[in-house]
């Protein structure tokens, strides 16, 4: 701390404020820097320019610094080093948030771990496997596999996102309709919390006994703290598959066959659309051979033992009659069924063949009213002009328009965003949510209230504080405005205050 005091040499350039801001500045740096070997504190702009934001980048800000630690021991000592100088942080994987979740806080630093990437055991007996937070999504099936297991969550981005933001942000991906979320296959965890401290929660058995802070700490966006291990659930491999592409002449036609299927009883392992401007694009970057024609396709994927599957396609075939697809094809093997997949899972990035700027949004309406909420989706985009592809985890309503918009054009991102905020509003107003997947972060956060009460924000930031009372987590996201939440004035502790733990 001797490194902040400012001399009083009374000359401006030199002793002023902001020369000793400045010193200030240096000063916390080298004594972080001291915490690391050499070269793992990165400073120089030419190096921080690649952390100013993640995939929302309509969001940007420039870090004080980015480090790389290798070892959970050396993010606890920058986690408590952080706590103990006030220092905002957040922690970062390959920076595939879609809603500004792992953007930095200025003057803040970054914590990356993607270094912090070793599987370090894989139990097929108790079906579990332990990882560090920067673990490949899709790299925990690989290791797996060779034992019959896989982890189910499956994002777009598996192939790139990591284990921690999963957890984050509660990850679900295609198969999430049969398998649940992230939360479903986090079994256990180690983390530093906010304050510096380290806690262990849950284990390797699917039985726990007290609180789930495990299930808290999934979906918190990172405002707890950073977890540096976790314990996930494992499961069997299917037997077979039978993945099925329909093809229809309207998308809301789609949508409501999406309904048929869940009250037909059938659960598939995966219920996807994707309209014609998402095709277009898919086409385009991967030549995926959807229907041609086609105003929108739905991905219906059967799993399970043979037996089971083969009674399940026979009552898929006459929804899919009944519903109108004009054209069905059904993956004849491995390869092919790939192929219909490559296509679903490009569609985000293949976007940006159709337009320089994009936002993903990612509400959630009941399935009974997805047609309806399509309808009135493309309704918003004639009425404002921008153009808006499709693409969604149709099984649990969970939407992703993306709203397409040219960033060089005076207005046009805060068009989009108007857009964007239409369609939360309508989700919230037909009993849906303003988020499945992404998170709140920066994005959502001013449609919170639109869920929730002024009381349930407040129960939200009291418990927050239970883990982070100086807000050096991660601030600024999740809540509407920038100021900490108040503690309690009780003498209890804030989560007892809250109501969500008991001392009787």
């Amino acid at each position: 701390l001797a490194d902040w005091v400012d001399g009083t040499c009374g000359h401006p350039a030199k002793c002023g404020p902001a020369a000793g801001s400045a010193r200030r500045r240096d000063g916390m740096i080298e004594s972080l820097k001291a915490l690391l070997p050499g070269g793992r504190v990165l400073t120089r702009d030419v190096y921080l320019a690649a952390y100013e934001s993640d995939g929302l980048t309509a969001f940007r800000t420039k870090p004080r610094a980015v480090v790389l630690p290798e070892t959970g021991e050396e993010v606890i000592k920058v986690v408590h080093w952080c706590h103990q100088h006030g220092v905002p942080f957040v922690a970062r994987g390959s920076g595939t948030s879609l809603s500004g979740g792992s953007l930095p806080v200025e003057e803040g630093i970054v914590i990356t771990l993607n270094r912090l990437n070793r599987i370090l055991e894989v139990d097929p007996v108790n079906r579990v496997a332990i990882v560090e937070p920067g673990v490949i999504n899709l790299d925990v099936s690989r290791a797996a596999e060779s034992h019959g297991l896989h982890f189910a969550p499956d994002p777009s981005s598996q192939t790139i996102c990591t284990i921690g933001g999963n957890v984050a942000f509660n990850s679900g991906g295609a198969h999430c309709l049969k398998y649940g979320m992230t939360a479903n296959h986090v079994l256990g965890m180690k983390a530093v919390l906010a304050t510096g401290e380290v806690a262990e929660f849950g284990g390797r058995s699917r039985e726990q006994v007290g609180p789930d802070f495990v299930g808290l700490f999934c979906g918190s966006e990172g405002l707890f703290g950073v977890g540096v291990e976790f314990i996930l659930r494992l499961l069997p491999e299917a037997e077979c598959f039978h993945t099925v592409l329909a093809g229809y002449r309207s998308l809301e036609e789609a949508g409501d066959a999406v309904a048929a299927v869940i009250d037909s009883g059938l659960l598939p392992g995966a219920l996807e659309i994707m309209d014609a401007l998402a095709i277009e694009a898919a086409e385009a970057a991967v030549s995926c051979g959807y229907p041609a024609g086609a105003e929108a396709v739905l991905i219906v994927e059967l799993e399970g033992p043979v037996e089971k599957v083969a009674a399940e396609r026979v009552k898929l075939d006459e929804i899919l009659e009944k519903t109108h697809s004009f054209e069905k094809r059904v993956a004849a093997d491995s390869m092919e069924r790939m192929t219909i997949w490559k296509g679903r899972k490009s569609a985000f990035s293949a976007v940006g063949r159709l337009s320089p700027d994009f936002i993903v949004q990612d509400g959630v309406v009941p399935r009974t009213r997805l047609g309806e909420a399509l309808r009135r989706i493309g309704e918003m985009s004639e009425e404002t002009g921008f153009r808006v592809a499709n693409v969604f985890h149709a099984g649990d309503g969970n939407l992703h328009p993306l709203i397409l918009y040219d960033g060089r054009m005076e207005g046009s991102l805060e068009g989009a965003e108007a857009l964007a905020g239409r369609i939360l509003e309508m989700c919230v107003e037909m009993g849906g949510s303003i988020t499945g997947e992404h998170g709140v972060g920066m994005e959502k956060r001013d449609y919170l209230p639109g869920m929730f009460s002024d009381y349930d924000i407040e129960v939200m930031k009291r418990v927050r504080a239970a883990f982070d009372p100086k807000e050096v987590a991660n601030p600024g996201k999740m809540f509407p405005g920038s100021e900490a939440p108040s503690l309690s004035q009780s003498g209890l502790h804030p989560l007892e205050e809250a109501g969500v733990i008991s001392r009787e």
